[in-house]
């Protein structure tokens, strides 16, 4: 007895590849959908709260403006180009900081984890160092570098270089030993040992290091522009607050959250092609 193709108990019917894509593309922006939804809820219950106290007068209007003037300030500033040269200032002094202090931070964690005489020397008072907040370097920074650039680029750079320097070198740490003993074999130069066996060992880890040495300087602008600064975003919530303006703070504080979540997302962006690459390479 011959049975039909047609019969499904004897030739069930399997989906076509095309539809189960389908399928799982659906499923996937359903479900980042609902994220974004979950994360948009504390916001939306912030604003609503915000809005329904500054309408029932909770507050008077100098200390909790209304979210329309909010939004009027910031319009004028956008229009004018303040709010740009502000912004543009701040990320040029974050990019010197991290050129400089993420140089100085790589060159002294490679020194420390690849020679155990550096680290013997250098690492119990880089360890006593790091535990300095940088607005503890403040005073002493104003007397060798006064009170311009030098001393925002030096305060951001110091806060930079700890990060940075730590996770190098427990990146190089957590390398099994047996990598270098082969690198000893071959008689590898340091060149081709951080080229060949550091690097794509402990990209993660001096990934990391860098990502916190970004957030890191970014945090350390605002305090610094808080405290010496004539110009910068930091410096446009120390206007506001001068002229009993808090709409221009709260202008400030949105830009710099705004500014960290995109680093933040620019970040997570590359790291996810760094783990595609070693993937890749191994």
């Amino acid at each position: 007895m011959s049975a039909s193709t047609d019969d499904p108990h004897v030739f069930p019917v399997v989906p076509s590849t095309w539809s189960t894509s389908i399928f799982s593309v659906v499923t996937q922006v359903v479900q980042r959908l609902g994220i974004i939804a979950a994360g948009l809820m504390l916001p939306a219950l912030i604003f609503w709260l915000w809005s329904v106290a500054t309408e029932r007068r909770w507050l008077p209007e100098q200390i909790l403006p209304e979210p329309a003037l909010v939004w009027q300030s910031f319009k004028e500033l956008w229009e004018t180009g303040e709010l740009q040269g502000h912004v543009a200032i701040s990320a040029s002094r974050v990019g010197w900081s991290l050129l400089i202090g993420g140089s100085a931070g790589l060159a002294l964690g490679f020194a420390m984890g690849l020679s155990k005489t550096v680290r013997a020397y250098v690492f119990p008072t880089f360890d006593v160092v790091s535990q300095f907040p940088v607005l503890g370097w403040i005073p002493l920074l104003i007397i060798f570098a006064g009170i311009d650039e030098p001393l925002k680029i030096s305060a951001i750079s110091i806060s930079v270089v700890i990060p940075v320097a730590i996770n190098t070198l427990k990146g190089i740490e957590n390398i099994p030993r047996s990598l270098f003993e082969v690198s000893r074999v071959y008689k590898f130069t340091l060149w081709q040992v951080i080229q060949r066996v550091v690097l794509p060992c402990a990209a993660p880890s001096l990934f990391n290091g860098l990502r916190q040495g970004v957030m890191q300087a970014w945090l350390s602008l605002v305090f610094v522009e808080l405290l010496v600064s004539s110009e910068g975003i930091g410096y446009l919530m120390v206007w506001g607050r001068q002229l009993a303006q808090i709409d221009l703070c709260i202008v400030a504080m949105l830009v710099i959250g705004a500014v960290g979540m995109a680093l933040e997302l620019v970040l997570r962006w590359i790291e996810t092609r760094l783990q595609g690459w070693r993937r890749a390479a191994f």
